[in-house]
């Protein structure tokens, strides 16, 4: 799923020259002027028109660009491409300020939105911050694209899969635009490793957190 404003489309290339000099000192990456081979040997030409749909292809991760027009309360959500939600669609949040994106997240009110617009606001170019979730499914389908009106009705523990999602925030180099990514990981409960089955009954999945 693919949508971006004509406002994004100079952050979407400073995203992809940053995304460039990253991948260009990898080993499983070959990067050339014109294209780049991703480790699993396919390659992508780099259309810089289409910049944002481009860097989609070379990661795994879903990527979307927040921009804070001159006057705004909040970064609004002005580019995307989404491979893999998780009980959202672009179409609700795309245009939409951060407390909007999160109006289905109960905690989310007008405080935690001030302090999650003063750390967009705070994070310097070439830092990233980043965190991780983990949820029950009962299937392992990536692509979930809930609308907020009927959301996925959540699944208690023990279930047959566990979805996580490991998020990343980062400001761009040149733009300043704000680039929020998820990379999905879905694995069986009974493919965990001995050490990662300890680690969650040391850390029980909860329902604290309100997917979206």
């Amino acid at each position: 799923v693919y949508a971006i404003d004509a406002g994004a489309e100079d952050a979407a290339r400073d995203l992809l020259d940053l995304m460039l000099d990253l991948l260009s000192v990898r080993d499983d990456y070959v990067v050339e002027p014109t294209r780049v081979r991703r480790p699993d040997g396919v390659w992508v030409d780099l259309d810089r028109d289409r910049a944002l749909m481009t860097a989609g292809r070379l990661v795994q991760e879903d990527i979307t660009i927040l921009q804070r027009p001159d006057g705004a309360d909040e970064h609004i959500l002005t580019g995307g491409v989404v491979c893999f939600p998780a009980s959202w669609t672009l179409a609700e949040k795309y245009m939409r300020p951060l407390i909007r994106i999160h109006r289905p997240v109960v905690p989310y009110d007008d405080g935690v939105a001030t302090r999650v617009q003063r750390l967009f606001d705070g994070l310097k170019a070439g830092r990233a911050l980043w965190r991780a979730n983990a949820h029950f499914y009962d299937e392992p389908t990536l692509f979930r694209p809930f609308p907020e009106a009927a959301p996925r009705a959540k699944t208690p523990g023990p279930a047959p899969y566990i979805r996580s999602e490991r998020q990343v925030l980062t400001r761009l180099p040149r733009t300043g635009a704000m680039v929020f990514t998820v990379h999905t990981y879905m694995i069986a409960r009974e493919d965990l490793s001995p050490q990662q089955k300890q680690d969650l009954i040391d850390h029980p999945i909860t329902f604290q957190e309100v997917e979206r």
